[in-house]
C-alpha cells in the first residue's frame, strides 16, 4: 500500500512523539523503571500508526463508494478505531509489564499528528 504524504507525515509525527516520550522518561527514571513506560508507549505508538493505515485505507474505499455507503462505512470504520484504541487502553490498565501512562501517551499521539498534518499542510 502508498501512503499519501500526509498519511507519512502523521507516522513520522507519531514516531517522534514516541521518541520524546521514551526519552523523557529514561531522563526522569535513569534506570530499568522506565520500561513499563516505553513499552506502554511502543504498543500506544503502533496502535496510532495502524490508526493512520486504517484512516487512509478507510478515505481510498469511501472515495469509490456512492454517498449513502461511504459514509455508513466512514462511520463504522471510525468506531472499529476507537475500538481499537480502547482495547489497547485496557490491556495497559490491566497488564503491569505495561504503564497506562505510556499507553495513553502513544494513542494520544495520532491526535497530535492530525493537528500536526492540519496546521502545517499547504492550502
Amino acid at each position: 500500500m502508498k501512503l499519501s504524504d500526509l498519511a507519512k507525515k502523521m507516522v513520522y509525527t507519531i514516531l517522534i512523539i514516541a521518541l520524546i516520550c521514551i526519552l523523557s522518561s529514561v531522563i526522569y527514571h535513569r534506570s530499568l523503571d522506565f520500561l513499563p513506560f516505553a513499552f506502554g508507549v511502543l504498543l500506544g505508538s503502533a496502535v496510532s500508526i495502524a490508526k493512520v493505515f486504517l484512516l487512509e485505507r478507510a478515505v481510498n474505499k469511501a472515495l469509490e463508494m456512492e454517498q449513502k455507503h461511504a459514509k455508513n462505512y466512514v462511520s463504522i470504520q471510525h468506531v472499529l478505531r476507537l475500538l481499537l484504541s480502547g482495547v489497547v487502553l485496557v490491556l495497559g490498565a490491566i497488564m503491569p509489564q505495561l504503564s497506562l501512562w505510556g499507553v495513553a501517551a502513544g494513542i494520544l499521539a495520532f491526535q497530535v499528528a492530525v493537528y500536526n498534518v492540519k496546521f502545517t499542510a499547504k492550502n
